[in-house]
């Protein structure tokens, strides 16, 4: 049976924790989410169903049974499909009033501009390794004094960083200009996660850094999904505290714990020093034992 969409009856409960002024100013706001797998589906559906009225997306890849065990509209049914279009679609039988534009070429250099016109916040959903978009997505929201959210899913976990306008840079954060893939690789993982808690990995051999692939939770990605969207809430709305860089928090639900980490100068803490340091031994040992 038709009934008709109504965004004050589909997003009613909402409401206690939000007020009706400040639902409709969700409603008018507009989020740009760059990579739809393991997380930025998850992002998308979840800001939906706050009631966020505007999107714009990019991810130019297709599904595969491989996306199974963790990503949003990943089923039998989208194999083979592209994950915008099947997100889009799955975002729209929740709000068919959403405004949402298509970026199916991934973010570039050549697009950038125009997927952050008008935005009021980013959420980055980009693969780990997916190194030049997300350093050109992180300066290009910092130059247009874009809130920019990652919350990145470690073991069965998930460390959230905010950077925000005027504030450190994702570049003075990380220090990632002219190094190799493999020191950004270690550097993004410990700056999200200085105090590495995700420390289980049970099978060495699935962290491949060469072949940029490493393994994933359903778990972590959902956990993901519920801090990035209150981040994305407190920011849009003024409310709440907003730990932004060189804070960061991480949960990790296997390990029942909360941490708050404070790295001011980012990785050139000496805190960040020596744990990059003790991460870089590691990876070589891991390298090591595969030989």
């Amino acid at each position: 049976m038709f009934q008709k969409f109504d965004y004050e009856e589909a997003f009613s409960r909402n409401i206690g924790w939000l007020t009706h002024d400040e639902q409709a100013r969700l409603r008018a706001s507009r989020v740009a989410i760059a990579g739809l797998g393991g997380v930025g589906g998850a992002h998308l559906l979840t800001l939906v169903r706050l009631g966020i009225g505007s999107f714009r997306i990019a991810d130019f890849d297709h599904f595969d049974q491989a996306n199974f065990n963790r990503q949003a509209g990943a089923s039998m049914q989208s194999v083979g499909r592209a994950k915008v279009e099947v997100l889009k679609s799955m975002a729209k039988d929740i709000n068919p009033e959403l405004e949402i534009e298509v970026f199916d070429a991934g973010v570039n250099a050549d697009n950038i501009d125009r997927f952050l016109d008008g935005v009021d916040a980013y959420v980055d959903g980009l693969d780990f390794f997916a190194f030049e978009a997300r350093q050109s997505t992180f300066a290009a929201c910092a130059a247009l004094r874009i809130p920019a959210v990652t919350a990145a899913p470690l073991g069965m976990g998930v460390a959230w960083l905010n950077f925000l306008p005027g504030g450190m840079t994702f570049e003075e954060y990380f220090g990632w200009r002219s190094q190799s893939d493999d020191e950004k690789a270690l550097r993004f993982l410990v700056g999200l996660s200085p105090r590495l808690l995700q420390d289980y990995l049970v099978d060495e051999s699935r962290l491949d850094l060469n072949a940029k692939s490493g393994p994933s939770t359903a778990m972590a990605c959902d956990l993901c999904a519920g801090v990035a969207a209150t981040q994305v809430l407190k920011i849009l709305l003024g409310r709440g505290t907003v730990l932004a860089v060189p804070r960061s928090g991480q949960f990790d639900a296997y390990r029942d714990k909360m941490v708050r980490t404070w790295r001011p100068g980012g990785y050139r803490n000496p805190l960040q020093q020596l744990t990059l340091f003790v991460a870089r031994r590691r990876l070589a040992a891991m390298r090591r034992r595969k030989k």
